[in-house]
């Protein structure tokens, strides 16, 4: 199914990120949906008091329904069957009709397209973003001259405890810095992405890139692949060398690595209030978040419990001015927490 439809070649809705899910949380269920034909389609989902969720929605970046090509399905009736009132999506995938009608807000994820290589993306960023191309080259030359040759590793062995063990130190500091959820501070967390490191088959895989200065790690990222699609997912560099920019530096290494591994596509997910996303951007696809209620009791206690903050959450997503003093916010707060 997902082979047949590239827009479902997503790892999140891989097979593989459920069976990992599923090791490292007892919520996790899949629905197998039949017709006359067979079978039709799949629904990973967490359930929580007939509350359903996207598996592993608090760190998932695509979610929905991986389907036959063609297939029909009533959302309504779908969460009977699951046993489930209410049904939760915050990224959902598009060429999903069933869902539209519940969906509250739509945002653009950005895609680096590499279909015809490396070199042609690079000819496509010079174009669209020459600025930002120029200044990132300068940086990584930059940071050559002063700390060492600047050399990268794709796919770091899943033996290397250490260097995933840094990735994950620097991302809390920019978790605790920026006055976000730091991820890593839940063990499921830490403990599903060392289980999915250690998974690299042909169309499944954690990856785990960094960037080093005279041999000295600087940048990394942790990121999922399917066959054609690598996902960033949590990149983060080492805040001393922040003024050369190293996470930019690793986002072009990683994606002419990718190109050369015969990848199409990197999906850096939803970019709003990432400029640099915006620049690498070869292309966007929506994505949307929302939530199917069955007009059930249950369904309404939840309604009253979480509409006033979804719906100040979509105020602030749909306002640049607004998300831009949320953000300030945070940081202070975040500025505040790391000095105290």
């Amino acid at each position: 199914m997902q082979r047949e439809q590239p827009h479902l070649d997503n790892p999140f809705l891989s097979p593989d990120f459920a069976l990992v899910m599923g090791e490292v949380s007892d919520r996790v269920r899949v629905a197998v949906i039949r017709d006359g034909d067979g079978i039709a389609g799949f629904l990973p989902y967490e359930e929580r008091s007939g509350v359903g969720a996207a598996v592993g929605a608090w760190v998932s970046l695509c979610q929905g329904v991986v389907h036959r090509p063609g297939a029909v399905f009533e959302a309504g009736r779908l969460l009977r069957a699951c046993g489930l009132h209410v049904w939760e999506f915050g990224c959902l995938v598009r060429d999903q009709p069933w869902f539209a009608p519940y969906v509250t807000l739509t945002q653009d994820a950005v895609v680096l397209d590499l279909t015809e290589g490396y070199q042609a993306y690079l000819k496509g960023l010079r174009e669209r973003s020459p600025k930002f191309l120029k200044t990132t080259q300068y940086k990584e030359r930059k940071l050559g001259r002063d700390a060492g040759e600047v050399t990268s590793t794709f796919a770091v062995s899943p033996g290397d405890v250490e260097q995933f063990r840094l990735l994950r130190t620097w991302k809390s500091g920019q978790y605790a810095r920026s006055g976000r959820a730091d991820r890593f501070a839940r063990p499921w967390v830490v403990e599903l992405v060392e289980r999915l490191h250690a998974i690299d088959s042909k169309d499944f895989g954690g990856v785990l890139s960094m960037l080093y200065a005279d041999g000295t790690p600087v940048a990394g990222h942790f990121g999922l692949r399917s066959r054609s699609t690598l996902v960033g997912w949590f990149p983060a560099y080492d805040p001393e060398f922040a003024k050369y920019s190293p996470g930019l530096i690793q986002h072009l290494r990683m994606a002419e690595a990718a190109a050369e591994a015969g990848l199409d596509a990197i999906d850096l997910s939803v970019g709003a209030g990432y400029e640099y996303k915006d620049a690498l951007a070869s292309r966007t696809v929506p994505v949307a978040e929302g939530v199917v209620r069955r007009r059930t009791a249950r369904a309404g206690v939840h309604w009253a419990r979480t509409e006033p903050v979804r719906l100040a959450r979509r105020a602030v997503l749909g306002t640049p001015a607004l998300y831009r003093l949320a953000d300030r916010v945070l940081k202070s707060y975040g500025k505040r927490r790391v000095t105290s």
